[in-house]
């Protein structure tokens, strides 16, 4: 079972017991944390889509330790100009766990909406009248004489 969820604006493929690193959350270390905006949900070839989230399914994680990731270098340069500048930073991180995956009754939501969609769009169809469009007027073409 895997999901594709939405975490501090990143999307991210997870499962069960698999360590990620995010952008930092303001959570304490070692304290869980839940996120709802749950985008796809995978379980055993029964895949769920969401519009654009899944309602009721969550993804449940535990906060390992806020740490900083490897120092990225940014390097500017215009030849010919004696134009160099360099700076760098080092990105705020946070090393999550996740502890499981929840669906909740999402994949019973998920299907009653498409049949329910599905009736509408059919009675829609059916009911709507046809209306002709009128035709556009054609150019003259003007002949011109070389």
């Amino acid at each position: 079972m895997y999901a594709i969820v939405e975490i501090a604006g990143q999307q991210f493929k997870v499962s069960k017991d698999l360590k990620v690193y995010v952008h930092r959350l303001a959570n304490e270390e070692g304290s869980k944390v839940s996120f709802d905006k749950v985008l796809l949900l995978d379980d055993n070839g029964n895949v769920t889509l969401g519009a654009p989230a899944i309602e009721g399914a969550s993804v449940e994680a535990k906060v390992l330790q806020h740490l900083k990731g490897d120092k990225v270098i940014v390097f500017k340069k215009k030849r010919r100009k004696g134009y160099k500048k360099r700076n760098g930073h080092r990105q705020y991180l946070t090393q999550i766990v996740i502890e499981g995956i929840t669906a909740a009754g999402g994949t019973k939501k998920a299907a009653a909406k498409k049949a329910v969609v599905a009736e509408e769009v059919t009675t829609e169809e059916v009911e709507a009248p046809k209306v002709k469009k009128a035709a556009a007027p054609k150019a003259k073409k003007e002949a011109t004489k070389e």
